[in-house]
C-alpha cells in the first residue's frame, strides 16, 4: 500500500538537503530525527525511487533527490 505524498514529506526533504543532515532538519521542523527518516522513507516509497543515500555519518541526495528538490 502506498502512503499518500504530503507537503510535509517534501518539506522534510528540502530542509534535510539545505541543512545537510536529518538531525538538523528535525530540529528546524520541530520533529524527531526518527520522524524525518520515516517521512523520507515514505516519500521514497511513494515515488518509487531513492532520494537520499544514508550512511551512519553522512547524508547525500541521490541524482533523483537533487532533481526532486530543484
Amino acid at each position: 500500500m502506498t502512503i499518500p505524498l504530503t507537503i510535509k514529506q517534501i518539506e522534510m526533504l528540502v530542509k534535510a538537503s539545505e541543512s545537510k543532515g536529518l538531525s538538523e532538519a528535525a530540529r528546524l521542523l520541530n520533529l524527531s530525527p526518527s520522524a524525518i527518516s520515516k517521512g523520507l522513507a515514505a516519500l521514497e516509497e511513494n515515488l518509487g525511487v531513492a532520494l537520499i543515500k544514508r550512511t551512519t555519518r553522512n547524508f547525500q541526495l541521490t541524482e533523483a533527490g537533487e532533481f526532486f528538490v530543484a
